[in-house]
């Protein structure tokens, strides 16, 4: 009688995503959780963050790593820079009132590296007048959170469909200009005004690895990630671009 073979089979290894400007990892741990291995960098010491990074400015990291061709190592590249000179908060209120200072806008140079890495990226930010092209944008209320947090996101180098944005079931909770508020989201910023506690934050984010407010306030949903890694996955794996 035949023996049956015995086929070795090796375990497919999961493609590595480069996460720049990375905060505390709520991006890397939704594209974790989609399917990717995932280095971060960040310019602030990050010891919460739950996966490799390298601690130094992100665009320069960035520079080296085209420089010496490290770069050829990754399969896609996440990138959140700072946002704060464009985002709805500054050009709205913040101005408005005479709050706030000088911000940095590193849209614009970010894109220009991403653009020479020859990779498939996204460029994420808030809603605002930050200069990119809105190829998604995501909300809490698609994924089920206790968080509108609208995201917007350019896709470079591949493309996926937009879903459909689901209404929202009330307002968001707190105090607006001398009034408050109930409803079933939670403000994800800030300190005043009726604010989450962080419990409340953790819960409403579904990030549980920081407890740092200034974390949670500036991190992304790993759900509005997930989603974007699973597609990019999934496209990939039709054109064959990802081993």
């Amino acid at each position: 009688m035949t023996q049956p073979t015995h086929i070795r089979r090796e375990r497919a290894q999961r493609p590595r995503l480069l996460d720049l400007f990375s905060c505390a990892g709520g991006a890397a741990t939704g594209y974790n959780r989609a399917g990717f291995d995932v280095d971060g960098c960040d310019i602030a010491h990050r010891p919460n963050y739950p996966f490799a990074y390298h601690h130094g400015e992100a665009l320069t990291y960035l520079a080296h790593l085209i420089a010496t061709e490290e770069i050829h190592q990754y399969a896609f590249v996440h990138a959140s820079p700072p946002c704060q000179d464009k985002c709805t908060l500054t050009v709205g209120t913040n101005q408005s009132q005479g709050w706030g200072g000088t911000h940095v806008d590193l849209v614009a140079p970010t894109r220009a590296l991403l653009e020479l890495t020859g990779l498939p990226y996204v460029i994420e930010q808030p809603n605002g007048r930050a200069e990119i092209r809105k190829d998604l944008t995501l909300c809490g209320e698609m994924f089920g959170l206790g968080v509108i947090r609208h995201r917007n996101f350019e896709l470079g180098r591949w493309t996926a469909a937009q879903p459909a944005h689901v209404q929202h079931r009330g307002r968001v909770r707190g105090w607006r200009h001398g009034a408050y508020f109930d409803g079933p989201y939670v403000a994800a910023y800030g300190n005043g005004g009726g604010k989450p506690s962080i419990p409340e934050l953790q819960a409403a984010m579904g990030i549980t690895w920081t407890d740092v407010r200034e974390e949670l306030t500036e991190a992304i949903p790993p759900a509005y990630s997930e989603f974007i890694g699973r597609a990019f996955l999934a496209r990939a794996g039709t054109l064959g671009a990802v081993a």
